[in-house]
């Protein structure tokens, strides 16, 4: 499955990033603590070349702990790559930014010309509440629904550091479904790119395999389910979410366990480990292979 979408503004955006960067000293990515690969924009890393690059998984108060300090050590295998993983409420950590900014790019310390920062990140990760606790005021518009900010801004921090804000910019198409599924289940997209009950399906399976004692324990459970479609049945009738008949309405009980993920009321979860992500790569690459030697082949034959 191809997921693909495009918005106006952010296809606009994306020329904005890469128009801005011979000016630019360093980006900063804001990535979510819970999906740090698949709310990364692949992009980015071939725009910014070989400029020094902060990413800052926001929400780690939502994540799992252990499966954070994995990612972070993971993303700084990267040359010019270092990381900062902060929770919204964290503001003293979020203004650390500053510091480590002046510290990846020292040589500017001696000038008077500012360091230019790129800050970027697809919608709904927090950018624009980082933004705001940086510069002490508001600058940024908030908001929960995904694509709040529509314009290139730029912000003068003081100290020496210009920030270049760029509206939340995801990608023309997401090849590994699971992606997509992750980037939905976490609110990253709107709800309206997938049906309830798929996002939920999808999650429901994920969380048997990955978090099964914290399913056992929301919802009071003595064994763990045989598939998710078990999982929401159960919870379907725990919770009431019945139509005529005694059937379990999924949209209903799908909504509930996407909201639950999403509050932590479940526990603190992360979809997705550097190991996941290494195999759907390859998986990935194998499927890209195949599309190229089938496309070849029917060139061939016309």
């Amino acid at each position: 499955m191809l997921i693909q979408w495009y918005p106006g503004h952010m296809h606009k955006a994306s020329r904005e990033i890469k128009a801005a960067m011979e000016h630019i000293d360093l980006t900063i990515e804001i990535i979510d603590a819970r999906i740090p690969f698949s709310s990364q924009n692949p992009a980015l890393a071939k725009i910014r070349g070989d400029k020094p690059c902060i990413k800052v998984l926001s929400k780690c108060d939502l994540a799992d702990d252990s499966r954070t300090q994995q990612w972070q050590e993971y993303l700084e295998r990267e040359n010019g790559v270092k990381t900062l993983a902060v929770a919204m409420s964290q503001i003293d950590k979020i203004k650390q930014l500053n510091s480590l900014c002046h510290k990846l790019v020292p040589r500017l310390e001696s000038r008077s010309k500012p360091l230019h920062a790129l800050i970027t990140g697809i919608p709904n990760v927090g950018k624009s509440t980082i933004i705001n606790i940086l510069a002490g005021r508001t600058i940024a518009k908030t908001g929960d629904e995904p694509a709040v900010t529509k314009h290139q801004q730029r912000i003068d921090l003081g100290d020496g550091l210009v920030l270049f804000d760029t509206p939340g910019v995801l990608w023309g198409n997401i090849e590994n479904q699971n992606s997509g599924y992750r980037l939905a289940a976490t609110g990253a997209i709107k709800d309206t790119a997938f049906t309830h009950e798929d996002v939920a399906s999808w999650t429901a399976e994920f969380l048997l395999r990955d978090y099964p004692e914290l399913v056992k324990a929301r919802y009071q459970l003595e064994s763990v389910p045989a598939n998710e479609n078990e999982l929401l049945d159960i919870i379907g009738r725990k919770r009431g979410c019945l139509k005529s008949g005694g059937k379990v309405n999924l949209d209903q009980v799908s909504k509930i366990l996407i909201g639950e993920l999403r509050t932590t009321t479940i526990g603190k979860i992360t979809l997705e480990t550097p190991e996941m992500i290494e195999v759907e790569l390859a998986a990935l690459e194998i499927i890209r292979a195949e599309k190229a030697a089938k496309k070849l082949a029917r060139k061939k034959r016309d």
